[in-house]
């Protein structure tokens, strides 16, 4: 048997790579009855036939990381992609896949794409809002090859996937990083002001100067209702520091008194934008929560 690493799954057929090859496969019925889904970016053992290059998955290797949206496995980072404007930038989804990504362990950097359409102010809002999370905010223009090089070097030597709605920009800022990919790139609809969707499914690109980048489909809404009420202050990183001078242990900093992160709130160490997406998915969390018993 031979190791490789699925690239791309396309109507029940997997694509493996391994050294400078690619070989068609199919998955065992074994994971089918054990509901197992071989997903892009597993690493895998299989066999196949010399002459067709067609072969079976034969046994899944141990996933680090598991993504439900986008459905990749064994992802180090995320770069969370928005744009400044067309279309306009949606801070609550923004940190909704930034508390995603935080509950999966992943690094985490935030690209600001099309800082070429000029809208300083709205800029400098951003940056501030995050300013305090240790997040790295990269500014990227594709028109002006600003914040490329920049993108390169966080992608260097690891699996990493873009995230963030359609329109943003994510297939035109890999193509500047690796211009190879010819990834297509999308318009944006005049009626609804967001991006028209240009990638059908996950795939795993390899990159020349080493990594993996997964291009995947946009989108729009994250399910969080997996995440414990009492954890998600914790998936908030300038949070962290402030929990401690809470008075109570299971503070959900909400209505409690003498609560660490309200104090740091209004102090303006934490900015009210995040805290009040906190208090929004929390609320989320706890109707999905009573919903489901």
């Amino acid at each position: 048997m031979e190791k490789g690493i699925i690239v791309k799954g396309i109507g029940g057929f997997y694509y493996i790579k391994k050294g400078n090859e690619v070989f068609e496969c199919k998955a065992r019925g074994k994971f089918r009855s054990k509901r197992i889904i071989p997903l892009v970016g597993d690493y895998v053992l299989f066999s196949y036939d010399e002459t067709t290059k067609q072969g079976v998955i034969e046994d899944i290797l141990d996933r680090k990381i598991e993504l439900i949206r986008p459905p990749v496995a064994n992802v180090e980072q995320a770069i969370i992609v928005f744009s400044l404007k067309n279309p306009d930038p949606n801070i609550k989804l923004l940190d909704k896949i930034l508390v995603m990504s935080e509950y999966h362990n992943l690094e985490l950097k935030i690209c600001i794409n099309k800082i070429d359409l000029d809208n300083e102010k709205l800029l400098y809002e951003i940056i501030g809002i995050y300013k305090n999370t240790g997040y790295e905010v990269i500014l990227c223009s594709t028109k002006k090859d600003i914040g490329i090089d920049r993108i390169k070097e966080v992608l260097k030597n690891k699996i990493s996937v873009f995230a963030g709605p359609s329109g943003v920009g994510k297939s035109s800022i890999l193509n500047k990083v690796q211009s190879g990919l010819k990834l297509k790139t999308g318009e944006i609809s005049s009626k609804i002001k967001r991006g028209k969707h240009t990638t059908r499914h996950s795939e795993l690109l390899q990159l020349d100067f080493g990594g993996w980048v997964v291009d995947s489909p946009g989108f729009t809404s994250l399910d969080i209702g997996y995440i414990d009420p009492e954890e998600l202050g914790f998936l908030f990183p300038e949070f962290k520091q402030y929990m401690d001078h809470c008075k109570f242990t299971n503070c959900l900093h909400v209505n409690e008194p003498n609560c660490g992160v309200k104090n740091a709130l209004k102090t303006g160490y934490i900015s009210k934008e995040r805290y009040n997406n906190y208090v929004d998915f929390l609320e989320q969390i706890k109707e999905i929560n009573n919903r489901r018993y």
